[in-house]
């Protein structure tokens, strides 16, 4: 498990994903993030680890956060099958799940749909950051849409086309869950990955 600081009450976390198996076309460790907005501490498709003092370290870090914060836990989950532990920290702590069924935000996070991966991916308004789970990934080369044999209709063309409503956002950082996030000049990101040619 790797937890980084990203800004002011932004932290993403990456572990290992127990059905991870070699050849299955994504890095055994994932991301998720963790959010401190003014009404809620928000959860984006978290993973608990599994391995047992990470997971004794990392629930007893996340119970003085959320303690701290004394503010309602919400999970976001980008896509249904990013369930991951959704179900045991919205038990822990009392919270709600908002995922493709809808259900009110907290304040400052804005979703945009994809209909073609059946994702949701997070606009977090106050640190300027995309919080994704499938279709942009980081890669060696610098940010990238899934490849197609991801999405559930339609093309990657169409998918950038889903996306294009996050250019007019000030994104500074873009999280994804598959790969290395992008911490600056996401803006710049995306407009490689997403202006058409």
């Amino acid at each position: 498990m790797e937890v980084t600081r990203i800004a002011d009450g932004l932290w993403r976390w990456t572990t290992a994903h127990p059905e991870w198996r070699p050849g299955c076309g994504w890095d055994e460790e994932v991301g998720c993030v963790y959010w401190e907005a003014d009404d809620a501490v928000v959860l984006v498709d978290p993973l608990v680890p599994v391995e047992t003092s990470e997971r004794s370290r990392f629930l007893d870090a996340l119970d003085r956060d959320v303690e701290r914060a004394g503010q309602p836990v919400v999970v976001l989950l980008t896509c249904e099958w990013h369930e991951r532990s959704s179900a045991e920290l919205g038990e822990r702590y009392g919270g709600r799940t908002h995922g493709r069924g809808g259900g009110s935000l907290p304040t400052g996070v804005v979703a945009v749909a994809c209909a073609s991966a059946h994702e949701l991916v997070y606009w977090l308004e106050g640190p300027g950051a995309v919080v994704c789970g499938d279709v942009l990934l980081g890669r060696p080369s610098g940010l990238a849409l899934c490849p197609e044999s991801w999405l559930e209709s339609g093309t990657r063309a169409d998918l950038a086309r889903e996306l294009r409503p996050l250019l007019d956002l000030p994104v500074e950082r873009i999280l994804t869950s598959h790969g290395a996030p992008v911490l600056a000049g996401g803006g710049d990101a995306l407009t490689q990955v997403l202006a058409p040619a």
